[in-house]
């Protein structure tokens, strides 16, 4: 499954560049112009990284992660901008950024920070869900420092929810993540692994009827 970048940038034709450049690279990129279309995508699909310029239309790229930061959204996110003050370094920062890069882009050197982060992400991420421990790295569910039996399959669905960070994800997105092209993907298949999930998390996995599902732990 491909990495999913946001890419918020007004510059239509600066958009279409950096776009172009990240699928090439096997990226799956979602570009917008303003700040309000970023917000409503955030909402409706879970991104791996988040690309924003700051001085934008109608509000600025720190004002939308400021906002993303305060919901409980934590997408590691790379500001690209034509500033280069302290002040508004400290700013981006302060406010929830994970990296900052200044016009003119080498689009290189923006490649070169989206792996740092993105591998940084990975190596940090072994997940605390109650009493089990996940890993996702190796896709690996333990409890107490023993496997728990889990087939590939729940092991890939576990991880597609847990990126989905409490908000349903639909099942379309459930099916391409489980199930390779070449693959026909079964509906009676993912409810068995949903039901291998509920073994070991009965409360925190819930079924949207008719459009995907979500696991929380708040």
């Amino acid at each position: 499954m491909p990495t999913k970048i946001l890419l918020l940038e007004d510059d239509k034709l600066f958009n279409e560049t950096l776009q172009d450049f990240f699928e090439e690279e096997g990226f799956a990129v979602d570009c917008v112009l303003d700040p309000y279309s970023a917000l409503d995508l955030t909402y409706e699909k879970n991104y791996n990284l988040y690309l924003f310029d700051v001085n934008l239309p109608y509000e600025s790229g720190f004002d939308l992660l400021e906002k993303l930061r305060v919901s409980g959204d934590d997408t590691p996110t790379i500001f690209i901008t034509s500033r280069n003050d302290k002040v508004s370094l400290t700013e981006g920062f302060m406010i929830g950024a994970d990296d900052y890069i200044t016009k003119p882009v080498d689009v290189d050197e923006l490649l070169l920070r989206v792996n740092a982060i993105l591998r940084r992400q990975i190596r940090t991420q072994l997940v605390q869900l109650g009493e089990y421990s996940f890993d996702i790295l190796g896709k690996t569910l333990s409890r107490n420092g023993i496997k728990v039996e889990l087939s590939v399959k729940g092991m890939e669905l576990l991880f597609v929810l847990l990126e989905g960070q409490g908000k349903v994800v639909p099942l379309e997105q459930i099916k391409e993540h489980l199930w390779a092209t070449s693959e026909e993907a079964s509906d009676g298949a993912l409810r068995v692994y949903v039901t291998q999930l509920k073994k070991y998390f009965p409360k925190q996995i819930e079924n949207v009827r008719g459009i995907g599902y979500k696991m929380s732990f708040s």
